[in-house]
């Protein structure tokens, strides 16, 4: 069901100067950048992200996006072992849905849209 990582990131509260940081401390470049967030594709094709929530509430961290094929297959399927995800989100690239594991580290289940 989940077939790798589309994605490990951070949310942050100042985009701007976390973005600042990767690029100019640490030379990487970004592959997507707006005024909430970046996205660095780095060699290897690993993606690294950065996010600035709209709501001061969204807790700040790490987290990853565990690529599916069917977003809500994969949540009825994970819901049914017992994991707890929120309902599905649709962005304009992809669905997602959001959880926690045992330990409150933070992850989504993501379906990009082709």
């Amino acid at each position: 069901m989940i077939t790798g990582v589309d994605l490990f990131g951070f949310t942050v509260r100042d985009a701007a100067k976390t973005i600042a940081f990767y690029k100019d401390v640490l030379g990487m470049k970004p592959t997507e950048e707006n005024a909430q967030g970046a996205e660095f594709t780095l060699g290897d094709g690993t993606t690294f992200g950065v996010w600035q929530p709209d709501d001061e509430q969204f807790p700040i961290g790490a987290g990853i996006m565990f690529a599916v094929p069917d977003a809500k297959a994969a949540v009825e399927q994970l819901r049914a072992r017992g994991a707890q995800l929120s309902d599905i989100m649709e962005s304009p690239v992809c669905f997602m849905s959001f959880g926690s594991d045992p330990e409150g580290n933070r992850f989504m289940i993501h379906q990009r849209k082709t």
